[in-house]
């Protein structure tokens, strides 16, 4: 798969990540876990963006995707998101990758893989279960470079503030 080539309006994959990344640091510059994401839809339009925010919201599904995922359904009007595609920073936990099965995302691209934790082919795959009523389009390893490192260099940084 050409992860450069064009998704509508000129959007690539890759510019797509690096606007998820943007987002991811703004994430990181709230003390949240450094992940970002954003919903284009069919025709190219950005109708989502979101990221993490569990910590200061007190919530614990305000995740980088969900919150996209809220937000493009608010711009549509409808939870139903069919055409669309959700690109984040880090493969998606279980929670996140149910809520794009169940928006009916039809791809998703993401950056670094969560070999512990992650949905879309990792640990678990939900974004292709037969279980399930919809399946999309995982696609991983897009800027994972920089999405692994924004990570980890937030996580050395926490350990090294308490002393570890």
């Amino acid at each position: 798969m050409d992860v450069s080539a064009p998704r509508g309006a000129g959007r690539s994959d890759i510019d797509c990540m690096r606007r998820a990344l943007e987002l991811a640091r703004e994430a990181e510059a709230a003390g949240e876990v450094p992940v970002g994401a954003l919903v284009v839809s069919a025709d190219g339009r950005i109708i989502g963006e979101g990221w993490n925010q569990p910590v200061g919201s007190h919530d614990p599904t305000a995740h980088a995707e969900i919150l996209a995922l809220r937000a493009a359904g608010r711009a549509l009007g409808s939870y139903r998101l069919g055409g669309a595609t959700l690109y984040v920073t880090l493969e998606p936990c279980p929670m996140c990758a149910a809520a794009m099965v169940h928006a009916r995302i039809a791809r998703l691209v993401f950056g670094a893989w969560d070999p512990r934790q992650g949905a879309a082919g990792s640990a678990f795959d939900l974004t292709r279960s037969r279980s399930l009523n919809h399946a999309l389009d995982a696609f991983g390893g897009v800027l994972a470079d920089e999405c692994g490192a924004l990570l980890k260099d937030f996580f050395a940084r926490r350990r090294a503030a308490r002393g570890e």
